[in-house]
């Protein structure tokens, strides 16, 4: 049963080794990811699954323990995926998911055991929304810590060069994760985000799958008893970056 989520961006550039100079232009959201995971330990949570996008063959479940490393961004920096020993042999893990583990790191965070999933961006919504709906179906308290970027299409310097629809998705996406509503963020578009490189969307449909799946549940209150707030909403270097949490 999931009890709490928090969303977050994915960008290195979180991480102040990969940023060098330019540190100090992400301290606002790495100042909302710090909260946003104050709040989900808050919910004592007996599970946490970090949710990121990746591409193959890094797709599927990371245990606890898993590595990643920041050195393809000339960094010599690894982290490990909550507290556990480093797991042998694994599949390093994903961009989003180390940058996940390094947060989780930066929070000192000890209130649950840590998991991994990568989720293919390219995800069909219906998909996204079953593989939620699995997650949640335990009676365990779960938590979601959910990794993924809005638009990188917002100015004309952004990766993705830019796109007068981009504003409008993450105002769409922004909106749905303030009222911690599954339904608007199922609504959004899985062909549009992908059009405007929207890494996130596949993750925010997960979390969604996961939070409609409560209602299910005996003494569920309607759409899943929970409350949003959007604690970060900007669009550094034309990307645009959330930060929620859903308690």
């Amino acid at each position: 049963m999931l009890v709490a989520a928090a969303v977050c961006p994915c960008p290195p550039l979180l991480v102040p080794e990969v940023a060098g100079g330019a540190a100090h232009e992400m301290d606002a959201a790495r100042a909302a990811c710090e909260e946003a995971l104050r709040r989900l330990a808050a919910a004592r949570p007996g599970k946490l699954v970090v949710v990121g996008p990746a591409d193959p063959p890094a797709r599927g479940t990371y245990a606890q323990g898993a590595r990643g490393s920041f050195r393809g961004f000339g960094v010599d920096l690894d982290v490990t995926l909550g507290k556990g020993d480093p797991v042998p042999d694994a599949h390093p893990l994903p961009s989003s998911l180390a940058v996940g583990a390094w947060l989780l790191s930066r929070a000192e965070w000890t209130a649950a055991p840590v998991e991994g999933l990568g989720v293919g961006e390219p995800l069909n919504r219906e998909r996204c929304e079953t593989v939620g709906a699995q997650l949640s179906a335990s009676d365990e308290r779960l938590a979601l810590l959910v990794m993924g970027d809005g638009t990188n299409c917002r100015t004309l310097k952004a990766p993705g060069y830019f796109d007068e629809r981009a504003a409008a998705f993450d105002a769409r996406a922004a909106r749905a994760l303030d009222e911690a509503s599954p339904e608007q963020l199922l609504a959004l578009d899985e062909e549009l985000g992908y059009e405007l490189g929207a890494s996130g969307r596949s993750s925010w449909h997960v979390l969604a799958g996961a939070a409609a799946a409560g209602r299910g549940e005996a003494g569920a209150e309607p759409g899943g008893g929970f409350e949003g707030r959007l604690l970060y909403d900007e669009a550094p270097y034309g990307v645009g970056y959330l930060v929620a949490s859903w308690s």
